[in-house]
């Protein structure tokens, strides 16, 4: 059928939590700078660069700290992350069906593509980098028909590519929040995804 869903990648199909504040704690340390790992990880889904000037680091260190915060990462975050409930059932139901997965996310890819290794996360492609409705441009080339997410940036990301924004309530955004900002259908957790996935999709195209 050919149909492809986007997923955002952070409290969306992982909790890599646990990590990031230990790996934003280090680089407070290393840097000399002070850093909130706690607040940090309780809001996934901005870039990097936005997280560190709101924690006030110079503008002329931003570069170097993010390529240390990332030298950091391998070793400090991948290995204590989790796939969120309904994760992988989620993604093997698009499969099932016949269609792609595609992760949109601001991560840094080589950093995502560690995670779905690590998880054994098969997906067809993989875009990082991109924050908001800069997702849109990954999610229009493509062709996605809904976007995944659990971020109000994920729910703009998926209204900017005409795409059915489905938000799950797993990240730092409540269930009200994320209706109010135009999401499609919220659910608590992934776990609720393929039955939705096959009423919407599935049923509908038989």
């Amino acid at each position: 059928m050919g149909i492809t869903v986007g997923f955002d990648l952070d409290m969306t199909l992982i909790d890599p939590r646990p990590g990031m504040v230990a790996a934003m704690n280090a680089l407070g340390k290393k840097s000399g700078l002070s850093f909130d790992g706690e607040a940090f990880a309780s809001n996934l889904g901005p870039p990097l660069d936005q997280a560190l000037r709101d924690f006030g680091a110079p503008e002329d260190r931003i570069p170097e700290l993010i390529w240390q915060f990332r030298e950091l990462y391998p070793e400090t975050v991948v290995p204590s992350t989790v796939a969120l409930p309904g994760a992988a059932e989620a993604l093997r139901a698009v499969r099932a069906a016949g269609g792609r997965t595609v992760v949109v996310t601001g991560k840094y890819g080589p950093n995502a593509q560690l995670h779905l290794d690590a998880l054994g996360m098969k997906v067809d492609a993989l875009v990082g980098e991109l924050w908001s409705t800069q997702k849109a441009a990954a999610l229009l080339e493509h062709e996605a028909r809904a976007y995944v997410g659990d971020h109000l940036g994920d729910v703009r990301g998926a209204r900017a590519a005409n795409a059915v924004s489905v938000a799950v309530a797993t990240g730092p955004c409540t269930r009200e929040e994320l209706a109010a900002e135009g999401a499609d259908v919220v659910f608590d957790s992934l776990v609720e995804f393929p039955e939705w996935f096959a009423r919407t999709f599935v049923e509908t195209a038989v």
